[in-house]
């Protein structure tokens, strides 16, 4: 039977791209980078890791897209080996609150630690250690 074996990129629809991309770049660390598709558009990806989020503006999205896009619609978590603490505090210069956490979770391969915050959109963003 075929499976797959990793997630590539993920695309959010967001309200403002220049506030998403300032989000995710100051305050979780990714890089932002422009690039071209075949159409000739220039388009935005936030880069962490082997992985990237597509950024679509709300509105304008690019096809095929998912069936109900709408900003503020995801929940995602991402993996740190940084301390949670010092996340904490990091976030708290930022000006972005921490929601909950840390608190305990089940990720994908066994326990986690786990904060929330939320993005300017509203999605919510948990960043999580593994136990």
């Amino acid at each position: 039977m075929p499976h797959v074996t990793g997630l590539d990129h993920l695309v959010l629809t967001v309200a403002d791209i220049p506030a998403t991309i300032a989000f995710y770049r100051d305050g979780l660390g990714m890089t932002a980078q422009p690039f071209m598709p075949a159409d000739g558009t220039t388009r935005w990806s936030l880069h962490f890791g082997q992985q990237k989020i597509n950024l679509h503006q709300s509105g304008h999205e690019f096809e095929p897209k998912a069936g109900h896009v709408r900003p503020g619609s995801a929940d995602l978590c991402f993996l740190t080996e940084t301390p949670l603490e010092t996340w904490i505090a990091h976030l708290a210069d930022m000006g972005i609150a921490v929601e909950q956490g840390p608190i305990a979770r089940t990720g994908a391969t066994g326990p986690i630690l786990s904060i929330y915050v939320r993005d300017p959109d509203n999605n919510l963003i948990e960043i999580a250690t593994r136990d």
